[in-house]
């Protein structure tokens, strides 16, 4: 089937409301696009320096020194242990494979991708790149007969919702009943901050509680994990992520980017496995955006937002209870630029999306614009 059309970036549709931010005599304050604002952390740039001669084609299935430091990881940050090198496997970001997958899995017409309500744009144009029909249900009992492929996100874009253990492992019982891959966006897994998740892991579709064990390993049939460097590492401009789980669902994934050239490039390859090894940078920029987030929400939420889910991740999910565009214009004549819920789904119109990535500064201006509005009344 040739690709057919697909929908405008709904991102152009900000241009108006970013011009208005940008007239503002204090400047934007431009909270509408997660993209990390921080220095990518020294002991990452040293490793690139020191990776620059790379004269021989990267491995697609990434160094054995990266397949190792995935496992670890997995093991030591997201109690997955006993990961092969055979189940992991390097990406180019995470987006490009959040839109292929289904395309690489085969599916087509006749074939449904489940994603969340709320959800990352993408999940619905990788199916629609396929050939397949997507369907927005988070109830596993909701999803359709004719599901092939089903998308989490836990923490979740744009609500920063988690799932529990309890909830992963029912999500997967029903794709298995189904015979459908499921796999859970992962990314802002380290960024837990209220409720159990302010002191406890946010669990991994591949925790053994979840899928259960295989002789004394989790069982990934069927499953895959995916993973993002871009925020916990400041590199989504070096696009480093991972996928891992089914071992013979990455071996499929493995040879379609054997053969069209999807190998993340060496040098990249070596700040992962630096990136991977280190904790204490991950640590530093979660404190960054947990001193960010204990400035914004109250400043919302005075200025009149109700702050919904938001429980981890990178955003601030809420609703003044009118029209998000209503919300958003308002929020540009103040020079805030915020991202509009019916970006994630038709079924949130009344929400606006607002990213904690912004320095200390913008931040900091932006809840000062919030107070004085309000108290102007």
């Amino acid at each position: 089937m040739a690709l057919g059309s697909l929908p405008d970036y709904p991102w152009d549709a900000m241009t108006p409301f970013a011009d208005t931010a940008r007239a503002h005599p204090g400047g934007i304050v431009d909270l509408s696009i997660g993209s990390p604002v921080d220095p990518t952390p020294p002991v990452l740039r040293e490793a690139l320096a020191a990776a620059t001669d790379a004269h021989s084609y990267p491995a697609t299935a990434g160094t054995p020194e990266l397949q190792n430091a995935i496992a670890s990881w997995f093991a030591r940050r997201r109690g997955v242990a006993g990961l092969s090198p055979a189940q992991v496997l390097p990406t180019i970001g995470s987006k490009e494979l959040v839109a292929w997958l289904p395309f690489m899995l085969g599916l087509g017409e006749g074939d449904v991708v489940v994603h969340p309500r709320a959800a990352y744009p993408t999940y619905e144009i990788g199916a629609t790149i396929a050939g397949a029909r997507s369907v927005a249900a988070d109830d596993p009992a909701d999803w359709p007969a004719e599901t092939k492929l089903v998308w989490l996100n836990s923490p979740g874009n744009p609500d920063g919702a988690v799932l529990d253990v309890a909830g992963l492992a029912r999500a997967v019982a029903r794709a298995r009943e189904l015979g459908a891959v499921i796999a859970n966006d992962e990314c802002y897994a380290e960024l837990g901050w209220e409720g159990e998740w302010a002191d406890q892991r946010v669990p991994s579709i591949l925790d053994p509680r979840v899928v259960g064990l295989d002789g004394g390993v989790p069982d990934t049939s069927g499953v895959l994990a995916v993973y993002s460097l871009s925020k916990q590492s400041n590199l989504a401009g070096y696009r480093a992520a991972f996928v891992a789980g089914d071992e013979v669902l990455i071996a499929r994934l493995l040879t379609v980017r054997k053969h069209t050239g999807m190998m993340p490039p060496a040098p990249v390859q070596r700040v992962m496995v630096t990136a991977l090894g280190d904790d204490e940078h991950v640590d530093e920029q979660k404190e960054r955006y947990r001193v960010r987030r204990g400035i914004l929400k109250p400043a919302l939420e005075q200025y009149g937002f109700r702050i919904d889910r938001s429980e981890a991740g990178l955003y601030l999910w809420a609703t003044e209870g009118r029209d998000a565009w209503q919300s958003i214009e308002d929020l540009a004549g103040l020079g805030i630029l915020a991202g509009p819920g019916p970006f994630y789904g038709d079924h949130f119109t009344r929400h606006v999306r607002f990213s904690l990535t912004a320095t200390d500064e913008r931040i900091a201006a932006a809840a000062e614009r919030l107070r004085s509005r309000r108290a102007l009344g």
